[in-house]
C-alpha cells in the first residue's frame, strides 16, 4: 500500500537541543499512528513540521509518494493537513465562529458556517454554541473548537496534540468513535497522547521517540501499559500508596456562596458548601462548563464578587480579596491555562517566578532581585527535573508537560498554606505525571490543604482524600475516596445526588 506520509532523516536543531535527529515515519491512509514519548522528546516539533510551522534544517517529506515542501500550514491544509495544537491559537475576544473563519476565505458566510460548526459539533458528539465568546469558554470547551475545525476542512491526515488531555471520558468515547469513523473512510491520524490505555485502545501502530530520536516502532494493542511507560521513559511510575488520614484543621471554608454568572454563557454558583482541613486533598470532579471556571475564579480572587464570609481562609473573610491580597496569606494557584495564564510566553522562566513570588526575598526596598528570581527558577527547574536550558529560557520555549511542571514547582516552592490546582497533569507525560501528583502529595502531608480540580478521574482517585462533583453550578456532597467508585461519581456529573451523598435512584430504593 502506498503511503499518505513518508518522513525521511528530519532533523531540526534549536541553539540548546536537538528536537528532531534524522527521524523516519511512515504513515498508511486509514491508519491511526501514535507517537508516543516524554516531554521534550520532540513529538510536537515533528508535528510542527508536517503542518508546515516550523521548516526542518534537513531532510524529506513525501505526500502521496510526492516530494513536497510545506511552507506553511496555509500549503498545508490545501494539501489535506489538519492539525488541533496542544495549546489553542484562539482570539479570546471573537466568537467560535469568528476565530474558525480566520482560516477561511474572506467571503465565507458566518451564518451557514455557524450552521456547519453546529452540524459538525452534534454529529461528532461535541457540544459547541458556536456565537460564544472564546474567553467565555473553559479549556475543555477550547479543545472541543480546535478538534471541529479541523474536522470541517475533512481532511486527509489529521494531526492531534493531546486532544483529549481535557475531555470527560464520555466525550473521549464520542472522540473515539469519530477517529475510527475518519479512518474507515480513508483519513490518517497522527495521534499524539500520554494516556497508554488510549493508545492501546485506539492506535494501529506506534513509534516511540525518546530525546529527538525514533527509538522503536511497535503494535501497541500488543503491549500493555507497562511495557509502553517502560519503551518511553524507562521505567514504570512509582504508584502512589493511599491511607486514611485523620483530618487537621479548617483551612479553606466555603458557605452558601452563590455567584450569578458574568456573562451570558457562564454558569451561576449556587449555594456551594465545603471545609478543606489542613493536610488534605479534595478532588473536584465534573464535565467541563459546569462551573468550575466560576469556582476557581471565585477561590484565586480574580472574580472577588462573593459575599466576604462566603470564603473563608484560616477564618478570615476573603471573598472580596484581591488575589494579591489572598497569596500573602497564603494562597496558591495552578491556572488550567499555562500560557498566557499560568506563564507570560515571552518572559524568561525567572522572570515568571514575579507572578507568585513577590516578597522580600525577591523584591528589596521596590527593586527586583535578579539574583534571587534566578536562584528559585534555577531550583525548580533541578527539582521538578524540567527540561530547559536554564533560568533565562523563555516560557514558550518549553514543551507543554515542562512547562506544566514548572508551574506547579513555582507555586509548591512557595510553601502555601492552601493550594488550588486546576488539571495539573494536563498535557504531561506518565512520568512527569507521577513527579506532579507525589509533589501533591508531598505538600498534602507536610500539612498543606488541597483542592484538585481535574477531568482525569483515574487522578482524582489516585490522589485525593475526599471527592466532589461540580454539576449545573452545584457542589455535591463530599465523599471519602474509599467509599467512591467510578459509577458513582458518573452519575453525580449528572447532578444526580440527594443532600446526603447518595444518587437519587439510591435514595428511591433506600
Amino acid at each position: 500500500m502506498d503511503t499518505r506520509l513518508t518522513l525521511r532523516r528530519i532533523t531540526k536543531a534549536y541553539p540548546s537541543v536537538v528536537a528532531n535527529d534524522s527521524i523516519d515515519l511512515d504513515v498508511l491512509p486509514g491508519e491511526i499512528h501514535s507517537i508516543l514519548g516524554e516531554n521534550g522528546a520532540g513529538k510536537s516539533t515533528l508535528m510542527k513540521i508536517i503542518y508546515g510551522s516550523v521548516k526542518p534544517d534537513a531532510g524529506q517529506v513525501f505526500w502521496n509518494g510526492r516530494e513536497v515542501s510545506i511552507a506553511n500550514p496555509a500549503e498545508a491544509r490545501k494539501l489535506g493537513i489538519a492539525m488541533v495544537f496542544q495549546h489553542f491559537s484562539l482570539f479570546d475576544t471573537l466568537t467560535v465562529t469568528e476565530n474558525i473563519a480566520l482560516g477561511l476565505p474572506k467571503d465565507t458566510d458566518l451564518h451557514a458556517l455557524s450552521r456547519r460548526i453546529r452540524e459538525t459539533a452534534h454529529e461528532y458528539g461535541l457540544a459547541l454554541e458556536p456565537e460564544r465568546h472564546v474567553h467565555t469558554l473553559s479549556v475543555g470547551e477550547c479543545q472541543r473548537v480546535e478538534i471541529v475545525r479541523a474536522l470541517l476542512a475533512k481532511p486527509q491526515l489529521l494531526i492531534l496534540d493531546e486532544p483529549t488531555s481535557v475531555l470527560t471520558p464520555q466525550a473521549v468515547e464520542k472522540l473515539f468513535h469519530t477517529l475510527r469513523k475518519l479512518a474507515s473512510e480513508g483519513c490518517s491520524i497522527l495521534y499524539i497522547s500520554h494516556k497508554l490505555d488510549e493508545i492501546r485502545a485506539l492506535c494501529h501502530r506506534c513509534t516511540v521517540m525518546r530525546g529527538g530520536k525514533v527509538t522503536g516502532i511497535c503494535d501497541p494493542t500488543e503491549e500493555s501499559a507497562a511495557s509502553l511507560s517502560r519503551m518511553m521513559i524507562g521505567s514504570e511510575p512509582p504508584a502512589i500508596k493511599a491511607a486514611e488520614r485523620l483530618p487537621g484543621e479548617t483551612m479553606l471554608s466555603l458557605r452558601d456562596l452563590w455567584l450569578e454568572k458574568s456573562h451570558p454563557f457562564g454558569t451561576t454558583l449556587e449555594e456551594i458548601n465545603l471545609d478543606l482541613h489542613a493536610g488534605e486533598i479534595v478532588g473536584v470532579a465534573g464535565v467541563s462548563g459546569n462551573g468550575q471556571q466560576e469556582l476557581l475564579a471565585a477561590l484565586s480572587g480574580e472574580d472577588p464578587r462573593a459575599q466576604p464570609e462566603a470564603i473563608m481562609l484560616n477564618g478570615e473573610a476573603i471573598g472580596r480579596m484581591n488575589a494579591a491580597r489572598r497569596r500573602k496569606r497564603g494562597l496558591g494557584f495552578v491556572p488550567e491555562e499555562r500560557l498566557g495564564r499560568g506563564a507570560v510566553p515571552d518572559l524568561s522562566l525567572a522572570q515568571n517566578i514575579l507572578l507568585s513570588h513577590q516578597n522580600k526575598t525577591t523584591i528589596r526596598q521596590g527593586m527586583i532581585s535578579f539574583g534571587a528570581i534566578q536562584e528559585i527558577a534555577a531550583s525548580i527547574i533541578s527539582r521538578f527535573k524540567v527540561k530547559a536550558p536554564g533560568p533565562q529560557a523563555t516560557a514558550g520555549s518549553l514543551s507543554g508537560g515542562n512547562l506544566q511542571k514548572y508551574i506547579v514547582g513555582r507555586e509548591v516552592m512557595r510553601d502555601p498554606k492552601v493550594l488550588i490546582v486546576a488539571q495539573p497533569t494536563w498535557g504531561v507525560d506518565v512520568g512527569a505525571a507521577a513527579q506532579i501528583r507525589a509533589e501533591l502529595v508531598a505538600l498534602r502531608d507536610a500539612g498543606c490543604a488541597l483542592l484538585v480540580v481535574s477531568e482525569e478521574l483515574d487522578e482524582l482517585f489516585e490522589i485525593s482524600d475526599r471527592l466532589v462533583v461540580m454539576a449545573k453550578g452545584k457542589l455535591s456532597p463530599p465523599i471519602k475516596r474509599s467509599h467512591a467508585t467510578v459509577d458513582l461519581i458518573g452519575q453525580w456529573m449528572s447532578g444526580l445526588w440527594d443532600s446526603k451523598g447518595t444518587t437519587s435512584q439510591e435514595a428511591v430504593h433506600a
